[in-house]
């Protein structure tokens, strides 16, 4: 049985219908003619897009803000936190906030998430055994990705056993290799140990990179130098670049023009940013955002996306890209067509799935907003939304 979306309005402001054959459209047009067989679900003039994907997410710590509280409010005071309340964190309690996380961010038009899970010797696997049983619960209404973020240090004989527990994660279900390089004692080691095991197992890399407002600190250009020197394929994602943000103009250009070359595709995360940077500057606070237009510019993949949400390192969030797109506008200066497609289209990009386009062929990944044009949903961001994942509508019946 197809699926019939009448009375569609594109982004452009045209009215379509959309039939959906299995998980690709099939056809675009005004007044398709219903098959005996087509479910048909009237919209009513809601503009339809491409779904969004969140690329960025830590939902193994979602809604902890309550019993996680972070006093000082920067990064640093975030990961005391974290690391003095491990006995809250069970693989079922991960488990459970994960699933609820995931199909709140569902009911807002997410259908795929990646999301990193903390792997380190004072946590163990607890974050990526409670992320594969969510991914489980999951299967079917929204895709969901782990990054194996590591506890530092990776390198030298200190960092034996974080090795040995990357390696580990991937074997139980992390699909993705992560890290923190610029928290390591070696950054430019760190991020080549880093790449060396993803390219051992064939796995996508996304690292958390210069998460800070120093501009002396910038190895997201060794990333960019090792990826293009090893000619590394399996997808890689520089995600915060924060310190990109406070760099010379010419500077920006110029590493810019490096990740476009490594092919590296950038996250932007202006919730959290916006909220743990620039504590230190009472005056002419900096926005604690990477350098968004030249990266742009320069042909970078830049995807957007919310980061923590209501735990110690954001105690706010909606799980909702509409907020994510709105703060690109507000905060970075984006037009209200480039914010939603950072967080679509970009945002897919960036976590190695295909593209998505309201058009003959494209993968079924859909949804409808009761709004009367783009930026009239990411300004009011209202609901409930009509989701479509893989053909099938997912939200707001989720089962």
């Amino acid at each position: 049985m197809a699926l019939l979306l009448q009375r569609a309005r594109l982004a452009d402001g045209r009215l379509v219908d959309v039939r959906v054959d299995g998980e690709r459209i099939a056809d675009v047009g005004p007044d398709l003619p219903p098959a005996a067989s087509d479910r048909a679900v009237e919209l009513d003039g809601h503009v339809l897009l491409p779904a969004a994907a969140e690329p960025h997410a830590h939902i193994d710590k979602a809604f902890l803000a309550d019993r996680i509280p972070n006093e000082r409010g920067d990064l640093d005071g975030a990961i005391e936190a974290v690391l003095a309340h491990r006995e809250v964190f069970t693989v079922e309690d991960i488990a459970e906030r994960a699933e609820r996380a995931a199909r709140v961010m569902l009911m807002n038009g997410v259908t795929a998430i990646r999301t990193h899970a903390d792997v380190m010797s004072d946590h163990g696997l607890r974050s990526v055994e409670g992320l594969v049983r969510a991914r489980e619960r999951l299967a079917g209404v929204v895709e969901l990705q782990i990054v194996a973020l590591m506890g530092w240090p990776v390198t030298g004989a200190a960092g034996a056993e974080h090795r040995a527990m990357l390696r580990e994660a991937i074997a139980i279900g992390a699909d993705v290799v992560g890290g923190c390089p610029h928290l390591e004692p070696e950054p430019v080691a760190a991020t080549e140990t880093l790449l060396s095991i993803a390219a051992e197992h064939g796995r996508p890399i996304d690292l958390h990179s210069d998460e800070q407002l120093n501009p002396d600190v910038l190895y997201v250009r060794d990333f960019a130098a090792q990826v293009t020197a090893t000619g590394f394929a399996h997808g890689a994602v520089a995600s915060h670049c924060v310190s990109l943000g406070v760099q010379p103009a010419d500077r920006q250009a110029q590493v810019a023009a490096e990740l476009a070359a490594a092919g590296i595709a950038v996250v932007t995360l202006p919730q959290t940013n916006l909220y743990l940077q620039g504590r230190a500057h009472p005056t002419a606070t900096p926005r604690g955002l990477t350098a968004l237009r030249p990266l742009l510019d320069a042909g970078v993949t830049v995807a957007g996306g919310a980061d923590n949400l209501q735990d110690p390192f954001n105690p706010l969030g909606r799980a909702d890209p509409l907020e994510t797109a709105a703060l690109l506008v507000l905060a970075g200066h984006l037009s209200p067509g480039e914010a939603y497609h950072a967080v679509s289209t970009a945002a897919r990009t960036a976590i190695g799935l295909p593209e998505v386009a309201v058009a003959p062929g494209s993968p079924a990944e859909l949804v409808a907003i009761p709004a009367a044009s783009l930026r009239e949903a990411i300004a009011f961001a209202p609901g409930p939304r009509v989701v479509v994942h893989r053909g099938v509508i997912v939200a707001p019946s989720t089962g």
